[in-house]
């Protein structure tokens, strides 16, 4: 995990660290079910029911292949297979999947 520093309008420095945790698979083949199954054991070790998934319109991911966490109803992060462009930005070669969630509701 790690902390970020984002912008805010409603702060008095204008800016605000946020904790994250972000997780990336790369292999033969996407690992999907490798970030899903890391999703599953985090929510598990934290002792939370109350997430879900849902289908995502994130660019990043390939056309369907891309989802929101959800914890209740709030977004606190996204998972999902890398769309080609993205990889072929970065000079990857190998199909990757990764999971970005905010760790700040259980801290």
């Amino acid at each position: 995990s790690s902390g970020i520093n984002a912008e805010y309008g409603d702060t008095e420095t204008g800016s605000k660290n946020q904790r994250k945790i972000c997780a990336l698979f790369s292999g033969k083949t996407s690992g999907f079910e490798v970030v899903h199954g890391l999703l599953d054991r985090i929510m598990l070790s934290l002792s939370e029911k109350n997430y879900s998934i849902r289908a995502s319109e994130e660019s990043m991911f390939f056309t369907g292949r891309g989802a929101d966490i959800l914890l209740g109803t709030e977004k606190i992060g996204h998972l999902g297979i890398l769309h080609p462009e993205v990889l072929e930005n970065f000079e990857i070669s190998l199909p990757c999947s990764v999971l970005e969630m905010s760790l700040e509701p259980f801290v």
